[in-house]
């Protein structure tokens, strides 16, 4: 990646891109005192929603919605025109900051072509999912409770029956534990009207009475080779979703994709040993820690994601990451984003970033070429891996993840290659794959026990009584 590419990216932000993000804005912190009543601010707010939609044919659907929500007397059906019309506002955000992206490193990408949604028969699970985030824009953020909480526990169970229903209970179960984590909210100086906002509003969507025909996903053959390694930790659960490129058996284009396992855990297991949890998958993980190139056989692909099958993998000879990003990023045809999937934040796309020097100040750290500089994302650094910020300061080449977060383009690092002590060292975040490498590392490790071996003994012990 180039400073001219950089230029480019940093000086074409799309042409109203703040506009659009002040009309989320305004929404979500209307949602924060809830629609029980609705003041001047928030009602001016939900207005310029429905104005920012005007020109699309969610117009007289949404200005219904708003006027019902301002007056005070609205159904769920209204809640979900909103919550359609703000995701179709940040979608479009996506698509023209992805376009810009696309078009500044010349990036093909295929387009979408999955089959348009049908009303679906009605579930009660997900008129019950319906009826609690119902309550919840209701009472708003500063007003749930205890009651409202306790309640979620039925539409979530409710929808862990129902195998379709899985995404949206275990959504709905992360925002209720959020919000009791964050009890009491009316007490909060600062409330994450956002992140709230998008889980409520994805949530309103995939609890509503629609469903996609067919089987969208395709089965494919052929050879994945990795590029790195995104690690996503939280307390109860932890995912490695893993970028590649895809060079099909049948001779079609290479593509880029990404698939991901994950385990769920408690809070004291962390850092390395999270990935003794996903011991189900030692193909992968020896492909992650040897850099070794995957045979995957008709493994499911929807879109851009790879899902995985272990058993249906065999790790091959070993390959440069790095190596593979220089031959292959380029010319590989990158996926098109589901519908429901797009958000400026959900961007991430794997770079490659070479000859750059690195400058740290009181702003963070910065990778920079001539008078060009890209912000580095050290807070996404996984103690999982052996990335540290003072390794990527001591780096000139880079793969990463290009990503859109506070109103500007970073840099996720995924691996680096630095000069240390007058040495090169290569680093990446799947290092540690089947073990830790660092014996500084590995010996603090050590002394600290094997959480996961005594959790699985106590856990064994408990069901043998």
């Amino acid at each position: 990646m180039l400073s001219t590419q950089v230029a480019q990216l940093r000086q074409g932000v799309p042409a109203g891109l703040a506009d659009a993000d002040a009309v989320v804005a305004g929404f979500d912190d209307a949602l924060v005192g809830g629609f029980a009543r609705v003041g001047d601010e928030a009602a001016t707010a939900l207005a310029a929603l429905a104005d920012a939609v005007a020109g699309t044919p969610l117009r007289d659907r949404v200005a219904e919605a708003v006027g019902k929500v301002t007056a005070g007397s609205f159904s769920q059906e209204d809640l979900a025109a909103l919550a359609g019309a703000r995701l179709a506002l940040l979608g479009a955000a996506h698509d023209a900051l992805l376009g810009q992206f696309d078009a500044a490193l010349g990036r093909e990408r295929a387009s979408w072509t999955a089959p348009v949604g049908v009303p679906a028969e009605g579930s009660a699970a997900r008129g019950a999912a319906r009826a609690w985030l119902h309550e919840t824009a209701v009472a708003g953020w500063r007003g749930v409770d205890h009651e409202l909480l306790s309640a979620a526990g039925a539409p979530v169970e409710a929808a862990l029956a129902e195998p379709a229903l899985r995404r949206l209970a275990v959504l709905l179960d992360g925002l209720a534990a959020e919000l009791q984590a964050s009890l009491p909210v009316a007490m909060m100086s600062q409330v994450p009207a956002r992140r709230w906002a998008d889980l409520w509003s994805r949530a309103v969507l995939l609890a509503q009475n629609w469903s996609v025909p067919g089987d969208e996903s395709e089965t494919i053959t052929g050879r994945l080779l990795p590029l790195g390694v995104d690690l996503h930790e939280h307390g109860t659960t932890v995912q490695v979703q893993v970028h590649g490129v895809l060079e099909p058996a049948d001779g079609q284009p290479a593509r880029l994709v990404r698939t991901a396992v994950a385990a769920a855990k408690v809070e004291t297991i962390t850092g390395p040993a999270v990935w003794r949890l996903l011991q189900a998958h030692p193909n992968l993980l020896a492909a992650l820690a040897q850099r070794r190139v995957l045979t995957v056989t008709d493994l499911p692909l929807h879109g851009g994601d790879l899902r995985w099958l272990d058993a249906q993998a065999r790790a091959g000879e070993q390959a440069d990451p790095f190596a593979t990003a220089r031959l292959l990023l380029a010319p590989a045809i990158a996926a098109a984003t589901a519908p429901l999937d797009r958000h400026p934040t959900a961007i991430a796309e794997p770079v490659l970033l070479e000859g750059y020097t690195t400058r740290q100040d009181d702003d963070g750290l910065t990778v920079e070429w001539d008078d060009q500089q890209l912000p580095v994302a050290v807070d996404r650094l996984p103690a999982a891996g052996p990335l540290t910020p003072a390794l990527v300061a001591a780096s000139s080449c880079c793969l990463g993840l290009l990503r859109w977060d506070g109103g500007r383009w970073l840099v996720q690092p995924l691996a680096v290659r630095a000069t240390v002590k007058r040495k090169p060292v290569e680093a990446h975040n799947g290092d540690w794959a089947e073990g830790v490498t660092d014996p500084k590392v590995a010996k603090v490790e050590a002394k600290a026990g094997d959480a996961v071996a005594v959790l699985r003994e106590r856990a064994g012990r408990l069901l043998r009584r």
